[in-house]
């Protein structure tokens, strides 16, 4: 599990990332930080675009900035938005994250102060199963 004073840390990079995002269309501003094994934390924000499809999750640019450099393994997600409920990534966030690190903890907020903790498994079970017998396991 992470401990608390990293949960903090990451709400506080994300809710700054959120800060940043580029939402023109949804007014749905969304902040991430992801947490690698390094210790390192990564931030990322959403970036919309006029064709939805193309536009990308704060979730996803958080790992790509992880990426690039260099990290490959990750701890934990904190995702926060403006929501009446805290904000959980969406399916195809769940999906690429799991590529990386299907133990993955997801730590969702919102501005209100309502926090929830939980592994990427419970989110994306079906996911899990395959991603087992890709890599072999039973």
């Amino acid at each position: 599990m992470i401990d608390a004073s990293k949960i903090d840390r990451l709400l506080r990079t994300a809710r700054a990332a959120r800060g940043r995002a580029y939402a023109p269309y949804s007014d749905f501003a969304v902040g991430a930080a992801l947490l690698g094994t390094s210790g390192r934390i990564y931030a990322g924000t959403n970036i919309e675009n006029s064709s939805y499809g193309l536009s990308l999750c704060a979730e996803r640019t958080a790992l790509a900035q992880a990426i690039v450099r260099g990290e490959r393994s990750f701890r934990a997600v904190a995702v926060v938005a403006d929501s009446d409920d805290p904000c959980t990534p969406c399916g195809a966030c769940r999906h690429v994250l799991s590529e990386f690190q299907d133990d993955l903890i997801i730590v969702s907020a919102n501005l209100h102060g309502a926090v929830e903790t939980r592994p990427l498994k419970e989110l994306l079970p079906a996911r899990n199963n395959t991603l087992k017998r890709r890599r072999g396991a039973s």
